[in-house]
This record gives C-alpha cells, sequence and structure tokens, in this order.
C-alpha cells in the first residue's frame, strides 16, 4: 500500500501530530471513531474520523477502549491546545486542522483509500497468475525465483521440521534468520521486516514460507506471499509419476556414453537406426523453465527418440546430426515469462559406439555459449586445443611439454606431480572434486600446487599459466576423459 499518513495529510490538507505512529506509515483501513472496536495490524495505521466528542467519550468508556482507540490515527477539522494535549495524554497521532469536515472528510480519505486498494488487488492478482504459469514451468524452485523477483527480496523455503526446501534472492545467507523466525527459536533476527506463512493448514501441514523485501508495500508483499504460500502446498503435493522414466534415462544415457557394443544394442532395442548421434547439452540462467518438459516437446516435433536427461540446470542428450539445425533453431526462436535466453552446446557427431566423446565437446561448447551469451555454439567452431596442437610440429610440442619437466619423477616418468596438475585442471580448479578423484586429502592436494608451482615457476591463480600448463600436459600425451 502506497497510501501513508504523509500522503492523508496533504490530502486533506492538515497538520500531522506524531504521537507513536510515524508518517511514513501506510494506511489500512477507515472508520468512524465510534465503530473502531478492534486493531487490525500493528504494522499499518488504521484511520478514524468524528467529532472531538465522539473520540473523548471513547476514551472515557475505559482503559481498554481507550488503549484500541489510541491505536488509531485521528483525522479532523479541529486543531485546539485542548485536543493536542487529549492526544498527547492518550498517545494518539492524529492529522488536525483538514479543510474538509466530519462526513465530507470520511467521504473524501475513503476514495484514495479504495483506489490504492484495488491497485494492490490488481498487482496481487497479475503476480498470482505469473507464479501460477512458473510453477507449471519449473515448479517450486522456479515460483521461489519469480517471488525474490516480485517483492524485490529474498525467500525461503521450509519444510515442517525447518529444513531448507528451495530459496531464491538472498535467501540462503538469512536462512538462519527465516529458522528463527518460523519455528520461534530464541535468537536474534538480523533481517528486519521478516514475513512468515503457512504453507498448508493446521490439520495438514507442509512447511514455512519466509519473505523479506526492500520494498514499503508490505501489504502487497504480504498478500502476494500468502498466495504463492497456496500455491506451494499445492506444487509440493503434486507427485511426478514420471520420475521412475528420468531415472531410467539417466542410467541409459550413462551406457551411451561409455560406448561400445552395449551402447549399439542399446540403441537398437530403444528404436534408434542412426549410425551417428550428435551430443547436445541445453540450459539458462534462470530456473523459471522446464528444460526437461521443454526438450521432450521438441523432441516429440522433431520426431525423435528421447535420449536426454535432466541435470541440475540443464539437460543433456543425443539428437541425429541433420536435426541439430532444427533444435538450434527452436532455442533462438524461444521466449518464456521471466525467463532468459536459452544456451545450446553441440559436440562433433560420433558413431554410436563412441558417444562419450562427442558428449564432453558439448559440454565445453554449452560453456562458451553461457560465458558468451550465444544461444547455440558448435564444438567445431571453437578454437579446440587439439587445432593447435595439430598445427606444430613434433619438435614444438616437446618443447612445449619441456615447461613441466621439472614435475617428472627421477626416472622420468609422470609421476604424481604431473598428474596432479592434469587432474587439478581438468576439475577447473576445484579442491574437493580433484583431492577425491585423486583419492587424497585436501591439504595434501593443496601442498602438492604448491609444489608444482615452485618447481614450474606457473601460478595456477593466473589463466594465462593454466592454459600454458594445460597445452604443456596435452602435448605430453595427457588425453581428457570422457
Amino acid at each position: 500500500m502506497s497510501f501513508d499518513l504523509r500522503t492523508v495529510t496533504r490530502v486533506v490538507g492538515g497538520s500531522y501530530v506524531d504521537n507513536g505512529i510515524p508518517d511514513h506509515t501506510s494506511c489500512e483501513g477507515l472508520a468512524r471513531v465510534g465503530e473502531y472496536v478492534v486493531v487490525a495490524s500493528a504494522e499499518f495505521a488504521t484511520l478514524v474520523t468524528g467529532s472531538v466528542a465522539e473520540l473523548q467519550a471513547r476514551f472515557a468508556q475505559g482503559s481498554e477502549a481507550a488503549k484500541v482507540t489510541a491505536r488509531a490515527v485521528f483525522v479532523t477539522d479541529q486543531d485546539t491546545p485542548r485536543l493536542r494535549k487529549t492526544l498527547a495524554a492518550h498517545g494518539m497521532s492524529a492529522v488536525l486542522g483538514a479543510t474538509t469536515v466530519e462526513d465530507a472528510l470520511h467521504l473524501r480519505l475513503a476514495a484514495p483509500l479504495a483506489d490504492d486498494r484495488a491497485a494492490s488487488d490488481r498487482l496481487v492478482a497479475s503476480g498470482t497468475r505469473v507464479l501460477t504459469q512458473v510453477a507449471r514451468r519449473g515448479g517450486a524452485t522456479a515460483v521461489m525465483a519469480e517471488l525474490a523477483h516480485r517483492i524485490d527480496g529474498w525467500a525461503v523455503l521450509l519444510d515442517a521440521h525447518g529444513q531448507l526446501i528451495a530459496s531464491a534472492g538472498a535467501g540462503r545467507l538469512h536462512l538462519d534468520d527465516a529458522k528463527a523466525v518460523a519455528l520461534g527459536k530464541p535468537v536474534r533476527v538480523r533481517h528486519p521486516g521478516l514475513q512468515t506463512h503457512q504453507v498448508g493448514s493446521d490439520l495438514d501441514f507442509t512447511g514455512y514460507l519466509v519473505v523479506a523485501s526492500r520494498s514499503s508495500a508490505t501489504g502487497r508483499i504480504r498478500d502476494l506471499a500468502s498466495q504463492a504460500a497456496a500455491l506451494f502446498d499445492l506444487v509440493l503435493r503434486t507427485r511426478n509419476p514420471s520420475l521412475t522414466e528420468h531415472l531410467g534415462r539417466e542410467a541409459l544415457l550413462d551406457i551411451l556414453e561409455a560406448g561400445g557394443s552395449d551402447a549399439t544394442d542399446l540403441l537398437r532395442r530403444w528404436g534408434v537406426r542412426e549410425v551417428e548421434l550428435t551430443a547436445f547439452v541445453l540450459g539458462t540462467r534462470t530456473r523459471t523453465v522446464d528444460l526437461d518438459r521443454l526438450v521432450e516437446r521438441w523432441c516429440d516435433e522433431l520426431g525423435v527418440e528421447h535420449l536426454f536427461v535432466e541435470d541440475p540446470g540443464r539437460v543433456r542428450g543425443f539428437v541425429p546430426e541433420h536435426r541439430t539445425a532444427e533444435l538450434a533453431d527452436r532455442v533462438e526462436r524461444f521466449d518464456s515469462v521471466g525467463a532468459s535466453a536459452l544456451h545450446l552446446g553441440l559436440g562433433a557427431p560420433a558413431s554410436i559406439d563412441a558417444l562419450g566423446r562427442s558428449s564432453l565437446q558439448a559440454r565445453q561448447a554449452f560453456d562458451v555459449a553461457l560465458d558468451s551469451g550465444q544461444g547455440t555454439q558448435r564444438y567445431s567452431a571453437l578454437p579446440t586445443v587439439d587445432f593447435v596442437l595439430d598445427a606444430i610440429s613434433a619438435e614444438q610440442r616437446v618443447q612445449l611439454g619441456g615447461v613441466l619437466d621439472d614435475l617428472r619423477d627421477a626416472d622420468g616418468g609422470r609421476g604424481d606431480l604431473l598428474t596432479t596438475l592434469f587432474v587439478f585442471l581438468s576439475e577447473h580448479g576445484a579442491h574437493r572434486a580433484s583431492a577425491a578423484r585423486l583419492g587424497v586429502h585436501r591439504q595434501t592436494l593443496v601442498s602438492r600446487i604448491h609444489r608444482i608451482e615452485e618447481l614450474s615457476g606457473l601460478s595456477m591463480a593466473r589463466p594465462d599459466d593454466r592454459a600454458a600448463a594445460w597445452l604443456a600436459l596435452r602435448a605430453l600425451g595427457f588425453e581428457p576423459q570422457a
């Protein structure tokens, strides 16, 4: 709601008296002073109109009536020292000296309040429609991302035990605060203005939605988050009947990438008659697209088998080479509510008993497409390491590999240091993955990297040095794994 006390003061032409309710507080309702019996919300102000005599009569009714009345904001055309003294004694804020009196004043306030409420309702309704659309495409994760965008803040979705289901915006940074508010834990909450919404009913409880916003439109955010909580109750209870199919396709694609006769036999049984296939990886930077369902529909339109599986944030699979141009065209023409562009990486065509290499190429092409913002990137269009090595002589290869001679074993073999460097670069400098692949402790890996830098004079913190080390390793015969 954007209709605050400063706006009220400006509309009626009066002056504001702050006795505990700041003038930037949003207004939630309007009532006659004699009819105001309950405080609707501590976060909003309720305006009351009427005569000074009616106000004094409410104060005279007793402590409870006086306490409730004092939580409202009195709007009147009167402005006398006695009235100000009465207001101060009861701690009641007011707009005094309005240019309109009594009934006309009440009607003058009712109109903009109704307009403001209607505008807020329209925003909530349109936001709910969009949330419903993205729920169909991307489930709970997509709804969280869209909700955080629309409230200009962050959101955390917890289960009934306070365990994280999904987050968006800076939600993970405030996870402890969200849990403390949702579960009522005695922890100091560092983020102000948190809202908690129950997902599910008291008898059929699902979890909590906790949101926070930088916007002052608290009422609209509360209503939109409430609608989102109801949507989550539906989404989280909807089972995916195709889960078994997804798991099966993942196992089948692992067989295809491993290659050999098993891959050939599997494709024949799957009904695929092509002698060559091309690997692809499709993804986007947002989480508002159901990539699995999108690729499934495209495969049906292209008339090809569903040789794909969804990984976190992307889909990988294989299509016949003669269908790749049509797939790329769909990627370029894709447009969806709340989604950024899709990115497609295509490997080189490969025989069906050796698809692993094409799969690796597709992942490399996809990474380039994502980083550069391109829609489609073919591996064949990349200036690959193989292209560079093929362009130099055998003598130059020996010279290039000589950069790492000091890392060899005493007998001239590859040894632990060269192997460690190769794995480290293959895993893009990820310490945890590299250590796991080598079967060593992370501290052992760090010590080896420091030793490699000392002996070679290269720094793994510099991109040029990492590129030189990788070229040298390839020149020495190290080959990436498919």
